[in-house]
C-alpha cells in the first residue's frame, strides 16, 4: 500500500453523499460504548459492506506473496534469522493477541510478518494480517521497540478497521451510482461486484481520518501489548526530522506531524493504564 510516510486517518461517522445520493451511514463490527476501557472510534463503515472480505483477503495474500518474491529474487528479503526479522516477529507475537478484539476475522488470519531490504521509510499491514517493514524504517529512524510497536499497532489497526475494504466499498459505491440506496438497504449479490477492485491494494492512500483513527487504535494495541505508549510521541518527532520540507497539512492526505502528537497526547489517559498492568516482558 501506498502511504508516505509509512501507511502511519478517524472516518467521520453520519451524513454521507456519494453518487447523488444522500446516506445516513449506520455504523457495523466493533460496538463501542462509554464503558469500555481504551480509545473510541465508533464502528466500521457501512462501506466495508460492499466488498466481499473474503475476496479483498484473497487479493491481498496474492499480491503479498508477489512482493516478497520479488524481494527475494534480489536478494531484499530477510532470512528467518535476521536480527530485524527476529525483533519485528516477536513484537508482532505480542500485539496480535490483543487484535482480536477489534475485529473477530483476525481469529483467522494468517498473519505473516516481513521484512525488506530498503532505503523507504515505510511498512504496512494489509488486509489478512500480512505486515512488511522496510528496512529503512528501522535504520534511518533508529527505532526503539516501542516505537516499532507504535507503528505495527498502527498498520494492523488499517486491517482490522478494514479500511482498504471501505475505501474500495466506497470506489464500488461511486460506479454503482443510482442503485446504492436499494442495494445498501438490501445490499443483495454486491459483495460480487467489486472483486476488480482487488489491484489497488498496493497502491491504495488511505484518509487522513483513516488515520487518525489507526493512530489511536495502534496506539492501544501497543499499551496492552506493553509497549509504551508514548514512544508515539518520540516516533513522530522522529518523523518530522527525517521529513524536512514536507508540504503543510492542507496539502496532504495525512495529518500533520504536530498533530498526530497532539492527537496522541490527548489520548494517553485512556491507554497509560493498560500499558502499566501489562507489565513488560523481555522480547523472545
Amino acid at each position: 500500500m501506498t502511504c508516505t510516510p509509512f501507511c502511519l486517518c478517524l472516518q467521520r461517522r453520519g451524513f454521507l453523499q456519494t453518487s447523488g445520493i444522500l446516506l445516513l451511514a449506520p455504523t457495523a463490527g466493533l460496538a463501542q460504548t462509554t464503558s469500555r476501557e481504551g480509545v473510541n472510534v465508533g464502528g466500521n463503515s457501512i462501506f466495508t459492506q460492499l466488498v466481499s472480505a473474503d475476496t479483498i483477503e484473497q487479493s491481498a495474500a496474492q499480491q503479498y506473496a508477489q512482493m516478497l518474491q520479488q524481494a527475494a529474487s534480489k536478494n531484499a528479503l530477510g532470512g528467518p534469522d535476521h536480527p530485524q526479522v527476529r525483533r519485528l516477529r516477536a513484537i508482532a507475537k505480542k500485539i496480535i493477541p490483543h487484535a482480536l478484539a477489534w475485529n473477530p476475522r483476525a481469529r483467522n488470519w494468517h498473519w505473516e510478518v516481513n521484512l525488506i531490504g530498503s532505503k523507504q521509510i515505510n511498512a504496512f499491514c494489509m488486509p489478512g494480517g500480512k505486515i512488511a517493514f522496510y528496512s529503512g524504517i528501522l535504520e534511518q529512524l533508529k527505532l526503539t521497540d516501542d516505537e516499532v510497536a507504535t507503528v505495527m499497532g498502527h498498520e494492523i489497526a488499517h486491517a482490522l478497521r478494514e479500511h482498504a475494504r471501505e475505501r474500495m466499498g466506497k470506489n464500488a459505491a461511486t460506479g454503482i451510482g443510482a442503485n446504492l440506496l436499494s442495494s445498501v438497504l438490501g445490499l443483495g449479490q454486491l459483495g460480487q461486484t467489486v472483486t476488480s477492485y482487488g489491484t489497488q491494494l498496493l497502491t491504495l492512500q488511505f484518509s487522513r481520518s483513516d488515520e487518525s483513527e489507526a493512530d489511536l487504535v495502534g496506539m492501544e494495541l501497543a499499551a496492552r501489548a506493553g509497549f509504551d505508549p508514548r514512544a508515539g510521541v518520540s516516533l513522530w518527532q522522529k518523523m518530522a526530522a527525517a521529513n524536512k520540507g514536507a508540504p503543510p497539512q492542507w496539502l496532504s492526505t495525512h495529518p500533520s506531524g504536530n498533530t498526530r502528537i497532539a492527537d496522541i497526547q490527548a489520548n494517553l489517559p485512556k491507554v497509560l493504564p493498560l500499558y502499566q498492568r501489562a507489565g513488560v516482558e523481555p522480547l523472545r
